[in-house]
């Protein structure tokens, strides 16, 4: 309630606001705000949050239009209001005051594409910031990759070194003016530059130059590294095969997709399907790559995506990228379709200092365009698609990283400070403050020290940023992974493993605020199991804690181990030797094996798949869904992590609706074994049955048992809340269905919404354990 200071009832209150509400054009919107209702005062920034005093009479039209209509980008999760006898600072008129630094703990703004008004002034032929590639204000650009503390202030940021020229300082200080206290202020007079040098430094050149080269490489069908907010991207022209047939062969040395950015949503379209909750969230501030499926027939080049049916494709996010497409020398050339793959080399994290650039990068391109802003934090773009049902859509990570990071996560109570420290695969880590759980950016494949040192660079500013100090550490349990050895190498702190299955629960429950017990399916490649063996086919009973599991997919030699995940073929004939005893040459022969693999090779994984004790034994969906692909002779090498299951995806169709046969061992926990299956599968081979019809009814027999196994839960078990998680989850066809089955049969489903389903949400699982097991002293 608010306190009337005098008789004629003037009201002075102080209110500390927390969320997202610095670096989003929040201290503007308030200075308009109060001076619109006559009200005095002062708003600053803090390291907690925004602190406003206020005093006046319309007090409370003013807080509640705070709350209901607060900045677009802003995320308010808190506003207190304290009344206070007077105002310190602001008592003839409302002010912004000098920013307050100290140890508290306020959220920070992930990075924002352009916004249109922006893109008016650059493509403006009398504005002063006409093809002006940093131009910026207080509802767009860079926050967190320039961020180096808070409070977010210029002073703290990247551009500290840029001083305003007199027009942008004039801007910067009118309250009038979109581009009050926007930090990143800059423009051709004063802030930063770009650069342009050929890959053997015969050429350089600056300014609106240096983009002209780049746009005239482009279309003469040159590879050119190109520094964004976040990183380096490499770049060609995606209508040019030539260029990216020679991208593939420098750069990439297998199937993986390459991203593209198209210069519209019209481009977009051009080659895929996009529904309404596609453009929404291509379109947004956050700008992911989106995965969209391809339409049939369209004149795209075979090497950006080999055999796989959805195409990652965003649109422009920074002026720069816009000019690459609008730039009037793009008139000739009309460039509208360019690959942006990260800049980096395989499976280590995005190249984003020059000089690292030059060094690392040079023998895979033919130039660079650079910039002199440097970047604090790097932040490779993130991936996202959108699941459909029959009664709704959503988005879904498949990585998070710019423009999403670091937005926390709000958990349901205050709670220690941990750390966990995610997978080896697809890494990212997650810090705990208050009620808030912090996932990192992708870091990525913890195999090499260059993901190494960025994990410890990443940790140690986001720690600084948000002024963490964990008391545990949540790590997995599995005894070879770096990400387990650099836990328990720096253990000054609790040490807590978490098994890997658990954290993907766990990390659904985080978001959305479940504690108590769920039925969790976790479908993945790999993760290791308290037997030793490989899980990844999981029903498990989870809660916050503890987990039990209660079935699981049958175990399944795998010969050489990591040898088999990378070689398929060597899946199948493991799986059909399991299905077929002494028939299994025959029907390796119907199926056509012995044409596309050498008999001694096949000979050899049968004589050894035999002795189970030489092989490693893994319950992994991944591997059941490889040997399927291999099987349909769809793809028998996996050249990067889940190939084969991306192609075997591609061949479901709508309108097939019968699934295979499965067996189920009643024991504690019950087993799964898929042998009935496979004699199906390799029957309808024989029989003349189409692909297509083949991998929708493998697809439908994974959901049937997975309906089949949480109904038989439920029952003896009394949940009705069920989780599901993994990487095979990433699968459309397999989640959407899964959800509209179960959600019939009158359970509550979640699924991952906050963060990846994939081993990149493995990070907040555990840091959501690990904190509940030190809340509750069970450390």
């Amino acid at each position: 309630m608010l306190i009337n200071n005098s008789e004629e009832n003037i009201q002075c209150v102080r209110i500390r606001v927390s969320g997202i509400v610095q670096g989003v054009g929040f201290r503007p919107y308030v200075f308009n705000l109060a001076r619109s209702l006559d009200l005095c005062g002062s708003v600053k920034n803090t390291d907690s949050g925004v602190v406003i005093e206020i005093k006046g009479f319309n007090i409370e039209k003013f807080i509640s239009t705070l709350s209901e209509d607060p900045p677009p980008l802003a995320d308010i999760r808190s506003i207190e209001v304290e009344p206070v006898d007077d105002i310190s600072d602001g008592n003839e008129r409302f002010i912004i005051l000098e920013s307050a630094d100290g140890s508290g703990f306020t959220l920070t703004s992930p990075d924002v594409a352009v916004c249109s008004e922006c893109l008016d002034d650059i493509m403006d032929d009398r504005n002063r910031r006409y093809l002006y590639p940093f131009t910026n204000c207080t509802n767009c650009g860079p926050r967190l990759t320039i961020t180096e503390k808070v409070p977010y202030d210029r002073p703290n940021t990247t551009m500290k070194v840029f001083d305003m020229c007199p027009d942008c300082r004039a801007e910067y200080d009118d309250p009038s003016d979109r581009r009050f206290h926007a930090q990143p202020n800059a423009c051709p007079v004063c802030g930063p530059q770009v650069f342009y040098e050929s890959g053997d430094g015969s050429v350089e050149k600056r300014g609106q130059d240096a983009i002209e080269e780049v746009i005239n490489g482009l279309s003469e069908g040159k590879i050119i590294a190109i520094k964004g907010i976040g990183g380096f991207h490499i770049c060609c022209n995606a209508l040019n095969p030539i260029a990216v047939k020679k991208l593939r062969s420098e750069k990439r040395k297998n199937n993986k997709p390459f991203a593209l950015m198209a210069d519209d949503i019209s481009t977009v379209s051009e080659y895929c399907y996009v529904n309404e909750l596609e453009d929404q969230l291509i379109r947004s501030s956050a700008r992911p790559i989106v995965l969209l499926k391809r339409k049939k027939g369209v004149d795209i080049p075979d090497d950006i995506a080999p055999g796989i049916e959805y195409l990652g494709i965003m649109l422009p996010y920074t002026p720069l990228h816009y000019l690459l497409f609008k730039h009037p020398s793009n008139s000739e050339t009309s460039l509208k379709c360019l690959i942006m793959t990260s800049g980096n080399r395989s499976e280590e994290p995005i190249v984003s200092d020059n000089e690292e650039a030059r060094e690392l990068l040079a023998d895979m391109v033919d130039g660079f365009l650079f910039h002199d802003r440097d970047i604090f934090m790097k932040a490779d773009d993130s991936v996202s698609s959108v699941v459909d049902n029959e009664l709704s859509g959503f988005p879904i990570h498949m990585r998070r990283a710019r423009g999403y990071v670091p937005s926390a996560i709000l958990l349901e109570e205050e709670g220690p400070e941990v750390l966990g420290v995610g997978a080896d695969m697809k890494n990212t880590f997650t810090l705990t403050k208050g009620r808030f759980a912090i996932p990192s950016q992708h870091i990525g494949d913890m195999e090499n020290l260059e993901s190494l040192s960025f994990f410890e660079e990443a940790l140690n500013n986001l720690k600084s940023v948000f002024r963490v100090e964990p008391v545990a550490f949540g790590h997995d349990m599995h005894p070879s992974y770096y990400s387990t050895s650099w836990a328990i190498k720096n253990n000054d702190v609790d040490l807590i493993a978490v098994q890997h299955h658990h954290a993907h629960v766990a990390s659904v429950m985080a978001g959305h605020k479940l504690h108590d017990n769920v039925i969790g399916v976790v479908l993945d490649g790999t993760g290791y199991g308290t037997d030793g063996n490989l899980w990844g086919g999981e029903f498990m009973i989870c809660n916050a804690v503890n987990f039990k599991r209660m079935a699981h997919f049958r175990y399944i030699p795998l010969v050489g181990g990591e040898s088999s995940i990378r070689h398929p073929w060597k899946t199948a004939v493991s799986c059909l030797k399991e299905a077929f005893g002494s028939e299994t040459v025959s029907n390796l022969a119907k199926i056509g094996l012995y044409k596309r693999v050498a008999e001694s090779d096949i000979e050899n994984i049968l004589k050894l798949c035999s002795k189970q004790e030489l092989c490693t034994l893994s319950s992994g969906a991944g591997r059941i869904f490889d040997a399927v692909a291999s099987i349909l002779n769809i793809c028998d090498v996996n050249t990067f992590e889940g190939e084969a299951p991306m192609k075997l995806e591609a061949f479901t169709i709508d309108g097939v609706l019968d699934d295979y046969p499965v067996d189920v061992v009643f024991a504690d926990p019950m087993e799964i074994d898929f042998s009935l299956m496979f004699v199906a599968i390799v029957n309808d081979i024989i029989n003349g049955i189409d692909k297509m019809t083949i991998s929708t009814r493998f697809h439908n027999t994974i959901i049937s048992i997975i309906l089949r196994m949480v109904l038989r839960i439920k029952e003896n078990n009394f949940i009705d809340k069920v989780v599901l998680s993994g990487g095979t989850f990433q699968n459309r066809y397999l989640l959407s269905k899964c959800i509209e089955y179960l959600e019939d049969a009158g359970l509550e489903v979640y699924v991952n919404r906050k963060v990846p389903c994939n081993d990149a949400g493995i990070s907040l699982g555990q840091a959501f354990i690990a904190r509940e097991k030190v809340k509750r002293g069970l450390v």
